[in-house]
């Protein structure tokens, strides 16, 4: 744990959450996960023993907290976690605003699709469990199909065939994925750019942008330049 030194509020508090992945493992308790494997599956760049780690300091500094669930173990957040919320939406709209730019290297189908899982409009879904496969046109091949098994009660992502009919086959490409979840491109913009396409019954086609609940416009314009593009332009003068 790095330390400051400074009486200054912001300077203990980062002695706690700027630590490489801390806020996310909060974000992904804010999101509902509680076991381990579902922490991991929100983070899926970070390594086990590193994520234990974590798990354990945000313990010890009273974050988080641990029950047994049989044979597993439940993480929630306490109270001083539940706090931070305001905290992880305030950066999240900030970075939205400011820093819009998306590298290749940003770009992952299983965080993507995890997270996706957990917008889903269950109550617009139709009885039972509805399967929608996407099909990823610009990835390697072993990260090319996924398919979104929803219910109303549930909703889960496989990277391999569940063995269940499909009601909508999405083709599209991983980046556009990722403007819809992030609300900075409409599905109806994404079809008629021929970035998206999708095959099953009119009545599933219409249903799956709401069944996702990706937006129907994308989010309010952002200032002309970002903080990114404001210091190249910089640099260029």
């Amino acid at each position: 744990m790095g330390t400051y030194y400074q009486f200054c509020p912001v300077s203990k508090a980062l002695e706690v959450l700027d630590e490489r992945w801390t806020l996310l493992i909060v974000r992904e308790l804010l999101m509902g996960s509680r076991h381990f494997n579902d922490i991991r599956r929100g983070v899926p760049r970070m390594s086990p023993a590193l994520l234990v780690k974590r798990l354990q300091r945000l313990e010890r500094v009273g974050v988080i907290e641990r029950f047994p669930d049989g044979n597993k173990v439940i993480y929630r957040l306490t109270p001083a976690g539940k706090d931070l919320q305001a905290i992880v939406d305030g950066l999240g709209d900030w970075s939205m605003r400011w820093l819009p730019e998306l590298g290749d290297e940003d770009l992952d189908p299983h965080l993507l699709f995890w997270d996706m899982r957990r917008q889903v409009t269950r109550e617009a879904l139709p009885p039972g469990r509805t399967v929608i496969h996407v099909l990823l046109g610009d990835v390697t091949p072993k990260s090319q199909r996924w398919w979104l098994v929803l219910s109303s009660d549930d909703a889960d992502v496989c990277d391999f065939d569940p063995g269940l009919p499909v009601a909508v086959t999405v083709e599209t490409t991983l980046r556009c994925m990722t403007l819809l979840w992030r609300g900075e491109l409409s599905w109806r913009e994404a079809v008629r750019a021929g970035d998206l396409t999708t095959t099953g019954s009119q009545t599933a086609m219409r249903a799956v942008p709401r069944w996702l609940n990706v937006r129907a416009t994308p989010a309010d314009p952002r200032p002309q330049f970002s903080v990114v593009a404001r210091l190249a332009a910089n640099l260029r003068r």
